[in-house]
């Protein structure tokens, strides 16, 4: 383990849970703890519940759950080593410099020093002869110098390894810049990953270079390049300027398709701009979103992609709790042509009476239909029933019933109970999935941590116990040291949950989610928390007697197919559970 358990209980002690999940998610007091909802998947109904005895968290809705620090990982993206830093950083807490980094940190560290060098080299090369065709495509976009200092532009030359030369001279190996996905290589070869292209560096919250962005100046493809997933960097988990935006003072985000729009409405004076990183929205990315902003403006490219994309968003959208709203451009341009065109004013007032996303839906879906036609009129007729079959408020099903009753003629009544039977349907087909799911997750067919739950169940539900009742009791060791070993439980996740707990307390101290975290992902630490939080123990010495007799019961079964197992078993509780 990186830190020894005195700092890592220092740190807990400082780091109240509730106060640092406080900061990402909005609870409320309820019982022994605190509820909202979950910022690791997408719900309506709170299930996201914070512990302050036990200094943990857990979801009841995605399995997620562990203590502070593997709270602060998960939100962040970050390893166990980094988390631990920014908590110690966030409290005031020294951290200690002995075996403090491991080769994870290292690496990251190293990636993030040279995507910063990376970003002043291409900052420097556009600056320089060699950066002219970069310097003529900003200008052609209008960006002013300030813009181009502010967002770290550059330019990427023509030359094969430039970049490689220059990380090369400053100590870094080809195997650090693979890492980082600055460079690429083929037969034996390694070139630069960008190659005359201008750059848009991606910053994360704390400021970091994380990645690149690049977009050709020709018409070869691909037209825009980002980088590959690397330890510091995931496409899915980021946007583009959100390190501005949540410093711009407004609870509303204006969501972009690319670099340029989002720089464009920067330089017009809207900070609020983000965008995502060539790919569609995530849903780690609309949570993302919420934890900034309250309502979101959709603002993708007027031309067909461009919509589809906008219709996909709308549902992540919503799902977190967002007001949505979309823009929708007249004339087939993007907001940064409009801007160019029309002016931040005439842009300002369009943001400003673009519709919420029920009534974009609606006009999308009108615009399809002939409805002089009655065969077109019932089209249109189903699909907006099935647009506010998805609106939950009654009040607004009813508002928007009404307006269409009013322009096609038919009567509100009629509309509002085929959209109310679409409701009762979906209701039910979900509840039928939520109980196949519940009852795959009771018998261990959905277990994805350990996937050999469902082979052996009775084994490991009495595993779990154990696990559990040696977390509560590391005085039991002794005891169970006389009965059962690790090497006797039938599923490798339990086996190394358990083993992880026997070595601390061998070790003289206890076992905690603050150092199993260290041994186990975000994942796996949330399914021990998952047995901490719903596996109830009487705590008693008999109880883990009696779950350790039920897992060498089953190690027999397993070993002899049943043959003379019971005698086997009968044999064996004489000698290690006699009482």
């Amino acid at each position: 383990m990186a830190f020894s358990e005195a700092f890592l209980q220092e740190l807990k002690y400082r780091a109240d849970i509730n106060t640092v999940a406080s900061r990402y998610v909005n609870l409320r007091k309820s019982g022994r703890g605190y509820v909202g909802l979950c910022p690791f998947h997408s719900e309506k109904t709170p299930s996201f519940n914070v512990f302050e005895d036990t200094q943990s968290f857990y979801c009841f809705g995605c399995g997620a759950g562990g203590d502070v620090i593997t709270f602060i990982r998960r939100i962040e993206s970050l390893d166990y080593v980094d988390a631990v830093k920014l908590l110690a950083q966030q409290c005031g807490l020294e951290v200690p410099e002995e075996g403090v980094d491991n080769g994870a940190a290292l690496l990251r560290k190293k990636i993030l020093e040279m995507n910063r060098e990376a970003a002043k080299f291409f900052y420097a090369t556009l600056k320089s002869l060699d950066g002219a065709p970069g310097r003529e495509y900003f200008k052609k976009r209008q960006l002013a110098p300030e813009i181009i200092t502010a967002f770290g532009l550059g330019y990427a030359s023509a030359k094969w390894d430039s970049l490689l030369s220059h990380l090369r001279s400053l100590g870094y190996t080809e195997e650090e810049m693979l890492a980082a996905a600055l460079i690429r290589q083929k037969d034996g070869h390694s070139y630069d990953q960008f190659r005359n292209r201008v750059m848009y560096p991606i910053i994360d919250l704390q400021g970091n270079v994380i990645a690149f962005g690049g977009r050709v100046l020709d018409d070869s493809k691909p037209k825009y390049l980002n980088s590959a997933d690397t330890p510091v960097f995931k496409k899915s988990h980021n946007l583009y300027a959100l390190n501005f935006a949540k410093s711009s003072g407004s609870k509303t985000l204006i969501l972009c398709e690319g670099y340029m729009d989002v720089i464009a409405m920067h330089q017009a004076g809207f900070k609020n701009a983000v965008a995502t990183l060539g790919t569609a929205l995530t849903p780690e990315q609309s949570r993302l979103i919420a934890r900034y902003a309250q309502d979101i403006i959709v603002s993708y490219d007027a031309d067909e992609a461009g919509q589809k994309a906008a219709q996909r968003s709308i549902g992540l959208l919503t799902q977190v709790g967002l007001t949505v709203r979309v823009l929708h451009i007249e004339g087939g341009k993007d907001p940064d042509e409009f801007i160019k065109t029309h002016g931040a004013d005439k842009f300002k007032l369009m943001l400003e009476k673009c519709g919420n996303h029920i009534e974009y839906r609606l006009t999308q879906a009108k615009a399809k239909y002939e409805l002089s036609q009655p065969e077109q009129k019932i089209a249109y007729l189903k699909e907006a029933e099935t647009v506010l079959a998805t609106v939950e408020s009654a009040i607004e099903r009813e508002v928007y019933a009404g307006k269409i009753s009013e322009e096609l003629d038919i009567t509100k009544d009629t509309l509002l109970h085929d959209i109310n039977s679409m409701i009762t349907k979906s209701s039910r087909r979900k509840g039928k999935q939520e109980l196949r799911t519940e009852l795959a997750v009771t018998r261990g067919l959905q277990d994805r941590i350990n996937p050999e739950k469902g082979r052996y169940l009775r084994a490991a539900m009495a595993e779990e116990s154990l696990i559990v009742l040696l977390y509560k009791n590391p005085d039991f060791l002794k005891t169970l040291d006389t009965i059962i070993t690790p090497e006797d439980f039938l599923t490798d996740f339990n086996k190394r949950v358990y083993g992880a707990e026997r070595d601390m307390i061998k070790q003289g101290g206890e076992p905690d989610l603050a150092s199993l975290g260290a041994v186990f992902t975000p994942e796996e630490t949330g399914k021990i928390t998952s047995m901490l939080v719903l596996r109830p123990v009487s705590n008693t010495i008999e109880e883990a007697r009696d779950c350790a007799n039920v897992i060498l019961q089953e190690k027999l079964l397993k070993a002899d197919n049943g043959v003379d197992a019971l005698d086997k078993l009968n044999e064996l509780r004489q000698k290690k559970l006699g009482r």
